[in-house]
């Protein structure tokens, strides 16, 4: 049978399974549906949204290109990226998925990354944000603070192990771009002004515009994100009752054996990798396992992100010519990264850590009005949804505004 045919029948046929299990699961998948919808409404939306509003203003008023002079030397050298993937790397960790690949794509538009640099950007700045690793997972689910120190380390660790890797990949097509592009000239600190000064002139627009279309583009990307979350949160939840991830997770018994792993980790695991919130909150419940395993599980579905993640992730690849492939596969290779890192540093972190809380206060400095991310994690709890209205509100009148302008013109 042909390739193409064959893909368009599973294709097909899984749209129509998905279709009929809906029909007659309609009650688990509306619930599935609603805790999606809280993810996106109290979590995602209201933390992400400054980082991408902020990022494209900066980006449209050149200071991405200013920073890129000073981090060129350090992000060429190690990454074979330009010195702007820094400031891609360091929004990425603050604010998570998937601000890395927005940003790329962003700087690939602009024009500031060939396609290989953005190929291989990517891969390495897809990184969980610290107050999902410490203050939903570390504390929300296993209650053990210290735990996300550990987690942390593996996965940051992890990503840096993956862009040192991927500096390799593509060197043959780079080859041939550099020869025709030339290389490029050291910069001097005025010099770096001066392009962040003509970066700023060329982009004519006022800066309400920019705001506005900031703030546009920023909601438009949260939307389609809450769309991946809703749509993976009924996948994941109508998989599980058809018993096709227990049919998975059976298959995946012999490797977790292999590597001396609780079976019973098994279906969590399954389940992270559909969506990876649930997968490290199943995995905190499992019993009958130690919690060197459980720490091993759950870093390894950080790293992977999660197909939900990887969809969005794709989803915005698609605007330009990066390819997802690489992407993919550096997440494969930071699964096994982190999990080894996690394995390697839970004696001399997690249970020196937690030696060493015996006698100080980390509980209290990690405890509920104490710790930075667990304080912001209540807080956009209790007020995630209000703000996230209140955006969608001021993007509706933006909205409006712009189709009066363009009418009158």
């Amino acid at each position: 049978m042909n390739k193409s045919i064959f893909k368009s029948i599973s294709l097909a046929s899984a749209a129509v399974l998905m279709a009929a299990a809906l029909i007659i699961m309609p009650e688990e998948s509306f619930e599935a549906s609603v805790r999606g919808l809280d993810i996106w409404l109290e979590i995602v939306f209201p933390s992400l949204l400054p980082f991408l509003i902020i990022s494209e203003m900066l980006i449209a008023f050149g200071v991405v290109k200013f920073l890129g002079v000073f981090l060129e030397p350090f992000m060429r050298p190690l990454f074979k990226v330009p010195g702007a993937g820094g400031f891609v790397w360091a929004m990425g960790l603050a604010s998570g998925n998937p601000s890395g690949a927005k940003l790329t794509v962003r700087l690939r538009q602009d024009g500031q990354l060939t396609r290989v640099e953005a190929e291989r950007l990517v891969s390495f700045t897809s990184s969980s944000n610290p107050l999902f690793i410490f203050g939903a997972v570390s504390v929300g689910f296993f209650l053990n603070p210290e735990l996300g120190i550990l987690l942390a380390l593996s996965h940051y660790a992890s990503n840096i192990g993956v862009g040192l890797v991927m500096r390799f990949y593509g060197r043959k097509e780079e080859k041939k771009q550099l020869e025709e592009q030339g290389q490029n000239k050291p910069f001097s600190v005025l010099e770096a002004f001066k392009i962040m000064h003509r970066t700023r002139l060329k982009d004519t627009r006022p800066f309400g515009k920019i705001l506005g279309e900031a703030v546009s583009s920023s909601v438009h990307t949260l939307l389609m994100i809450g769309g991946f979350i809703i749509i993976f949160s009924v996948i994941n939840k109508v998989l599980f009752l058809l018993h096709i991830t227990a049919f998975v997770a059976g298959l995946f018994s012999s490797v977790f054996s292999f590597l001396s792993l609780s079976q019973s980790l098994s279906i969590p695991f399954i389940t992270g990798l559909f969506e990876m919130t649930l997968g490290s909150q199943l995995t905190s419940q499992v019993e009958n396992t130690t919690l060197m395993q459980q720490a091993i599980i759950t870093s390894s579905l950080l790293a992977f992100s999660g197909f939900s993640i990887q969809a969005q992730v794709a989803s915005i690849l698609a605007e330009t010519d990066i390819r997802f492939r690489p992407f993919f596969m550096a997440r494969l290779l930071q699964t096994l990264l982190s999990g080894l890192i996690t394995w390697l540093l839970f004696n001399p972190v997690y249970i020196g850590l937690r030696n060493r809380s015996q006698n100080s206060n980390v509980e209290e400095t990690f405890s509920p009005g104490h710790g930075t991310a667990i304080d912001i994690l209540g807080f956009l709890s209790h007020n995630g949804a209000v703000i996230t209205l209140i955006s969608l509100m001021a993007y509706c009148f933006y909205l409006l505004y712009a189709y009066g302008q363009s009418t009158h013109k």
